[in-house]
């Protein structure tokens, strides 16, 4: 009997195993997007899902969006590249309120892309600029409605140079005095805009290369990482808020999708290397929030109507995710890059 029991349990461990694999990867590809789908979980299901299939076959697209729950896609378009943007859209589809989200930070997002507030001893940091016709009611009446004074603005950081977040970029330099900072690559690409381009063209003022930099303000420090990948010059953050009191700090992912890669091999290989490269100073610096200029991918207009409620013995602040939670959604872009540069055929 007992020889019997050992053979069936054995005969059910294979059989267990045979299933496992066959759910399992079955080649490069499915190995790298079984990572991601893993590191996504819950949380980052839109980025897994408009990352790891880009260029998908719809079957496996389709397939892929149903496991991973994945949201559509928003608010972007070719009003998101370079200087042109469409007339100003209905208010009534993009609009939202500005929200205090640490003691320190601030939300001025439409509900598609964000832009951030970072109050110092010294002035204000703007993170991100959104496009020219949401400037005046999202960041500047947001920033009054909030408490704060627009002509505080120091200094206006451009995490990559797309219309969606750095057509204010001008106008809060021209009004408020700010400096712009820009990745050396996207201001080159800037300049060359015409002076009627949306939100027009801001001159030239920090320019961050390769070994990146850092800006202090204040008592503040903001560390700027060069991620090129979704843009020659897109940068990415790493910096300090406050908690009640409590510092945290943040990982600010600057740049995302890769559909304009290609065959380009050395364009993936570049943005594989930069998540990397954010990952490992977020990791030194135990970032336990992990930001982005779009919604969809960090959940931000949702979060942000969350931060007033009461929170309940236990519960935490709901953009802290802990330093995994922030290693996890470098992961997912990382992998989707690799699985994508495969599909692809690029070498």
């Amino acid at each position: 009997m007992r020889h019997t029991c050992v053979a069936l349990v054995g005969l059910g461990t294979l059989i267990l195993s045979t299933v496992l694999a066959a759910q399992g990867p079955v080649n490069e590809i499915d190995t790298h997007v079984a990572t991601a789908r893993a590191a996504a979980g819950l949380d980052y299901r839109a980025t897994f899902v408009n990352l790891c299939f880009q260029g998908a076959t719809p079957a496996r697209a389709g397939g892929a969006a149903r496991a991973g729950g994945g949201a559509p896609a928003a608010g972007r378009g070719a009003a998101g590249r370079g200087g042109g943007a469409p007339a100003t859209p209905d208010r009534a589809n993009w609009y939202a309120s500005p929200y205090k989200v640490f003691d320190n930070l601030y939300w001025l997002g439409t509900r598609q892309h964000s832009s951030w507030a970072l109050r110092t001893s010294d002035g204000i940091i703007i993170i991100d600029t959104n496009f020219a016709w949401a400037t005046q009611p999202e960041i500047i009446d947001g920033l009054t409605t909030l408490g704060l004074n627009p002509r505080d603005i120091k200094y206006v950081i451009i995490s990559h140079a797309h219309g969606d977040h750095d057509q204010g970029a001008a106008e809060l330099q021209s009004r408020f005095g700010a400096k712009v900072v820009m990745g050396a690559a996207d201001w080159d690409a800037t300049l060359q805009r015409p002076p009627t381009a949306a939100g027009g063209v801001p001159k030239r003022d920090v320019s961050v290369g390769p070994e990146g930099t850092s800006i202090t303000l204040g008592d503040t420090t903001v560390t700027i990482v060069a991620t090129p990948g979704h843009s020659p010059g897109t940068l990415s953050y790493v910096f300090p808020v406050k908690d009640q009191g409590r510092t945290v700090t943040v990982a600010y992912s600057g740049g995302t999708l890769t559909g304009a890669f290609g065959t380009n091999a050395a364009r993936w290989d570049e943005y594989v290397a930069s998540q990397r490269k954010i990952a490992k100073v977020a990791a030194d610096a135990g970032a336990s929030v992990l930001l982005s200029n779009h919604s969809e991918y960090d959940g931000a207009y949702t979060k942000a109507r969350l931060v007033p409620l009461k929170r309940e013995v236990g519960e935490n602040h709901p953009f802290i995710i802990g330093p995994e939670g922030v290693q996890r959604y470098f992961t997912v872009m990382a992998e989707c890059a690799l699985a994508s540069k495969l599909r692809t055929g690029a070498k």
